[in-house]
Order: structure tokens, then sequence, then C-alpha cells
């Protein structure tokens, strides 16, 4: 065997071992996901905006020790604005994350238990304020520029269509 032949051999197998992976990849690549397991997961993040919702406007006692909840200071979750965090927070001085926005709120204005970052509670409560913002233009920015809020499409005593989200059905 001559010194072409082995030059020529140390470049082609890699580039046929890399064409046989390729093409199998290929053959066995299905959709990320089937309509069945889309729905699956649709019907789970909906459960737990319907969760969020249900929180947001005062299911759960032990977040607040005076009566608030979180809608007495944003209602459908206005100016939450989830999609901008993490952001520097004045209230703080430093740069929080959205559910430790959360907490600190539960714990100051409305007096309650800091609630575990990992539970499936604020999970909720996130699920609920990010579902009322899908499609809102992320800005980062300080407290002082946010984004507008998402346009209700449901309120209490409004004769809007309801969104399917816990009450307002």
């Amino acid at each position: 065997m001559n010194i072409q032949s082995k030059s020529l051999r140390r470049y082609v197998a890699p580039l046929v071992a890399i064409a046989v992976l390729a093409t199998a990849t290929l053959v066995t690549a299905r959709e990320p996901f089937t309509k069945a397991e889309l729905k699956v997961a649709d019907d789970k993040l909906t459960q737990s905006a319907k969760r969020g919702y249900d929180m947001w406007y005062g299911a759960r006692a032990d977040m607040a020790n005076n009566g608030l909840a979180c809608a007495n200071c944003h209602p459908d979750a206005a100016a939450t604005n989830p999609q901008t965090f993490p952001k520097y927070m004045p209230q703080t001085d430093r740069v929080m994350a959205y559910r430790e926005m959360v907490n600190w709120c539960i714990q100051n204005p409305q007096g309650g238990k800091e609630m575990a970052s990992d539970s499936a509670d604020m999970v909720a409560l996130e699920s609920y304020s990010y579902y009322l913002h899908r499609g809102v233009t992320i800005q980062t920015g300080l407290q002082t520029r946010q984004t507008a809020g998402p346009t209700p499409t449901t309120a209490r005593g409004m004769n809007v269509k309801g969104t399917g989200i816990g009450f307002d059905k």
C-alpha cells in the first residue's frame, strides 16, 4: 500500500462514517411531538395555569395575612411582565428572577409565607402569569420601563368571552 492510498483512507473513512450516521438519523427521526403528546402537554399547562389563576385571586390563604391577593395589585396579571425577568428591582437593589419577585410580593405587600421556588404552586402562579403574557413583546429594562400588560379577554363584571381559566369560563 502506498502513502497516497493511506492518506486517502484516513480522510475517506471518517466521511463515510458521518454519511452513515446522517442517513441513520434521517431514517429514525420523527416529529418532536405527536398530536397526542402535544395535547397532553397543553392540558397539563392549562391545568397549572387554572390553579395559578385560582391562587392569584386568593385561593391559598397562607399567601397573605392581610386579605390581599396578587389580583389586588395585578388584576389579570397586569404589570407583572414576567417576560422581562430577570431584571434589576430597586426594592431589593439586585437582579431578580420572576419567581423571586413573586415571593417578594407574597412576603411584603401580602404578608404571607415564602413559597418554595420549585413547588407546584409557584409553577402554577408562573404558568398563569406567563400564559396571559404570551405574545407580548419582550423588552428588558428597569422596573421603571415596563412593557404594556396583556389585554384581558375576560374579567369579572365585564361582558366579554371567558378565557377558560379558573372561574371565567
